[in-house]
């Protein structure tokens, strides 16, 4: 993904990309299920996809979306929006559950396009013009609901 503005300097905007990444990583796997006609596969895919959007929604909604919707209001909202959609289709798998529905396969690729879509919004515009809008509390804050919210991906190891 991008790193032309150097917004991956700060912890916060590095970890939201790493979540990224994996989700991009899950959404292949379940792609390659999908391609295996293996709903089940699908929704423990989906089921990961979640655990990790779980607590990165709440760090970009909590933290870093309201320190933008100031300047970006319309922008936000629509990511918001997507948010919801693409939330609204991965718990459909919740709880260990496959879905019977038989649109559900399609749905959920749907929403993963959307969702790939939705990462290079961030990376590509909500992440640089943070970069450059947010002030030193704006980003203390960020970094306040990321230790509230934990993360699903473990630590980089230390060069």
């Amino acid at each position: 993904m991008c790193e032309y503005c150097g917004c991956q300097s700060l912890a916060s905007i590095e970890e939201l990309t790493r979540e990224h990444d994996e989700v991009v990583r899950l959404i292949s796997h379940l792609r390659l299920a999908q391609r295996a006609g293996d709903v089940a596969g699908m929704a423990q895919h989906a089921r990961g996809i979640a655990a990790v959007l779980g607590p990165h929604t709440q760090v970009e909604e909590h933290g870093l979306f309201p320190a933008m919707a100031g300047d970006f209001p319309d922008q936000i909202a629509a990511l918001e929006a997507e948010h919801r959609r693409i939330e609204a289709v991965l718990a459909e798998a919740a709880d260990g559950v496959t879905p019977a529905d038989p649109t559900w396969p399609d749905r959920l690729v749907e929403a993963m396009a959307m969702l790939r879509d939705h990462i290079l919004k961030e990376q590509d515009g909500v992440f640089p013009a943070a970069l450059a809008h947010l002030s030193t509390e704006e980003w203390e804050a960020v970094e306040a609901v990321r230790a509230e919210a934990g993360s699903t991906l473990a630590r980089p190891a230390a060069p």
